[in-house]
């Protein structure tokens, strides 16, 4: 999922504003700032009964006189394990480097979910920084109805290995079946028959392949007033689609393929949105070691419970992998590290994502971040064949 956004239509709650903090470190005032909101809610914002608040204008201000802790670079080189190609322009790619480079950043991924041409064309977009991004590619899903999808398939794939894919991904099936940015796949999952040889090719070739499965569970409740997570659920909602698979079943579908192709290297995005249920994806991590997890874009889903996921983290540390998968600016990346690495407490961060949870940083010890950030990343990126280009 890339980065949240808050609704505009949405009903109401009866929620009060807060107000401005009394304490805060120089610089990182604007951290808590809150979007700019309707011009209904601004009428309102100094006297409203709570009656009157609608929860999209909500944006709450910590009042807690606590730290706030500034982390302008990653505490160790890191390896940015899912991205996209967001960059556009030269110019748009030249102050990506350059926000990696103050955030501590060495190398991004892309998933770029192409095939053939399309592949060339984001390659040779980035290949002004050697090193900096790698370009991982799609599997072309032409036919898959028909006979021989299989060997054609393959075919791509090995036209895009040759050409320097790092990896494949990020393949996405949300309960419909396996889509990509040019063609769909409707009915056919990740443990569907007709994947198995694209799969093992893979393992053959040494390209690991990047796999986004369901949705994270809020999507699939009831979009009421007991939905703890409704302003960003309505928005993704996958309630009103009754014929998909749903969230545990295409856990097992994700756990099938897994098992069916262990000597492929997999890696769930987003914790396999399981990350309302860490347990379970401990225990999925525990019964497969070909599979890993990234926590892209799942900072605020995991945030509101420190305690348990910084417990989550220390057992399973050797099978996380940094990622973001939000854009490139630099507050987005100092988010992300104020979460893993300090123990601050009750912050807002209302204009990336959208929950109205409060946030909180896990404190990670070194020895997690070190591998968060970059050790699990490079054991798998340095696994693969001498045929990856930069």
């Amino acid at each position: 999922m890339k980065r949240r956004s808050f609704l505009k239509t949405v009903g109401a709650a009866s929620l009060a504003i807060g107000v401005t903090p009394a304490w805060s470190v120089p610089d990182l005032a604007d951290q808590q700032a809150p979007n700019p909101i309707s011009s209904d809610a601004q009428k309102t914002t100094k006297q409203a009964s709570p009656e009157k608040i609608l929860l999209k204008d909500y944006r709450p201000k910590s009042r807690y006189q606590i730290p706030i802790t500034q982390v302008p670079k990653a505490k160790f080189p890191t390896i940015d394990m899912h991205s996209h190609a967001y960059a556009k322009t030269p110019e748009e790619i030249a102050e990506w480097v350059k926000n990696m480079d103050e955030v501590g950043v060495e190398k991004t991924i892309l998933l770029t979910e192409t095939s053939g041409q399309e592949f060339t064309d984001v390659q040779r977009k980035f290949s002004a920084y050697p090193g900096r991004f790698e370009i991982w590619c799609g599997f072309d899903y032409t036919g898959y109805d028909k006979p021989g999808f299989g060997p054609q398939a393959i075919r791509a794939l090995e036209r895009c290995h040759q050409a320097g894919a790092g990896g494949v991904g990020e393949l996405h099936d949300k309960g419909k079946g396996l889509v990509s940015n040019s063609l769909n796949a409707f009915g056919m999952h990740p443990d569907d028959a007709r994947m198995d040889s694209l799969f093992e090719r893979c393992g053959q070739l040494g390209l690991p392949v990047s796999i986004h499965v369901a949705d994270p569970i809020w999507m699939y409740e009831p979009m009421d007033n007991t939905n703890d997570g409704l302003m960003n659920a309505f928005h993704w909602r996958l309630d009103d689609q009754p014929d998909i698979v749903k969230h545990s079943g295409m856990i097992d579908i994700l756990e099938r393929t897994v098992k069916k192709h262990s000597n492929t290297t997999f890696m769930a995005c987003h914790f396999a949105n399981l990350d309302y249920d860490l347990a379970r994806l401990g225990q999925v991590l525990e019964r497969h070691p070909n599979l890993y997890a990234d926590i892209a874009a799942r900072y605020a889903e995991t945030a509101p419970i420190p305690r348990f996921a910084a417990k989550f983290y220390e057992k399973h540390a050797d099978r996380l992998l940094y990622g973001t998968d939000m854009g490139f600016d630099k507050k987005m990346y100092r988010v992300t590290f104020r979460v893993l690495e300090t123990w601050d407490e009750h912050f807002y961060e209302h204009d990336m994502f959208g929950y109205h949870w409060s946030l909180n940083g896990f404190g990670l010890p070194d020895e997690i971040l070190q591998k968060v950030y970059r050790t699990n990343a490079e054991k798998i990126l340095n696994s693969r064949g001498s045929r990856v280009h930069t």
